[in-house]
């Protein structure tokens, strides 16, 4: 009988990724959701949406530009995370903020067009979310890849959300853009290592430097 095995990184991501939503409730349970409950709530949900989404897009850099192999193993875990979080920031949103009453949130948009940027992003993650496994993997072929870059989009329309709800501005540099603009630059680095030119300098620098085990090997004889 075969055994699950998990490395010790995906061990943290797991436990890290539980630990905010295990807070939430807490918090919840205990009345200490600041004066505005809802809020506090949608906030801290949304928060760790698009830092587990960023982490999820930074994986590939990591292994392309420093041979860090590990975190290609956490890359869906980190995404489906991302979307669960996403999910609880929108219905925490629509379900408490508007009832349920989609009509009013739609009125909303002209008002508050942070909203129209988290639903084209969060329907992205749902797609992603739900094509996430082998089967989907192997009926979609070719297009699968195609279909899961669209994680870069949401990205990005996750910064824009992100920036609107904090009223600030990320292209006049006007408002409260300083968490939004961390993130906008880190995805902006995330895609600009997804360029063929900068993947291929990567590679030869990489190249360059003899592989971990040679080191370790040539300090043991050394110390021998």
């Amino acid at each position: 009988m075969s055994h699950l095995k998990f490395t010790p990184l995906q061990i943290i991501v797991h436990i890290a990724a539980w630990l905010p939503l295990a807070w939430l409730v807490g918090a919840y349970l205990t009345d200490n959701l600041t004066v505005n409950p809802v809020q506090a709530a949608t906030q801290w949900a949304g928060r760790f949406a698009i830092t587990l989404l960023v982490l999820s897009l930074a994986c590939t850099p990591l292994n392309t530009l420093f041979g860090w192999r590990e975190v290609t193993r956490v890359r869906r875990a980190l995404g489906l995370y991302a979307f669960m979080y996403a999910a609880l920031h929108f219905t925490i949103l629509i379900g408490l903020d508007y009832g349920f009453a989609l009509d009013l949130a739609w009125l909303d948009l002209a008002t508050k067009p942070y909203i129209l940027a988290s639903v084209p992003a969060l329907l992205i993650l749902t797609a992603l979310a739900a094509t996430s496994f082998k089967w989907a993997m192997k009926r979609l072929g070719k297009n699968w890849k195609r279909l899961h870059r669209l994680v870069y989009v949401a990205g990005v329309l996750a910064v824009i959300h992100y920036a609107w709800a904090k009223k600030g501005n990320l292209f006049t540099l006007s408002g409260d853009i300083l968490p939004p603009l961390i993130f906008g630059l880190i995805v902006a680095a995330m895609l600009l290592a997804r360029v063929p030119v900068v993947k291929r300098a990567a590679s030869r620098l990489r190249a360059s430097f003899p592989p971990r085990r040679a080191v370790k090997q040539d300090y043991v004889k050394r110390n021998v």
